[in-house]
């Protein structure tokens, strides 16, 4: 099993993010950065140590974050196969 699939199984889910921010030597100008990661809801783990990054490491001061997260595997969608027939 890969390690993403293992992931999404133990409950994590994709987490887009939207990072406003203001450029360090032109304070009056907004960009914007897009970050995906998985994550664990609701703590948002991942989410919260790339905010403490940015604050700690980056010129530029954030703004705003905006963000989604959507699990890829509800527990009704997957269940472990044991065996294969094939009918030829």
């Amino acid at each position: 099993m890969s390690k993403d699939t293992e992931m999404m199984l133990n409950g994590y889910g994709l987490t887009t993010a939207e990072y406003l921010y203001r450029m360090p030597d032109a304070r009056s100008l907004l960009q914007t950065f897009t970050w995906q990661h998985y994550d664990l809801a609701p703590e948002f783990p991942e989410l919260k140590k790339f905010i403490a990054f940015w604050q700690e490491k980056l010129d530029g001061p954030l703004e705003r974050v905006r963000f989604v997260h959507r699990r890829l595997i509800a527990p009704g969608e997957w269940r472990k196969v044991d065996g294969e027939i094939l009918i030829q």
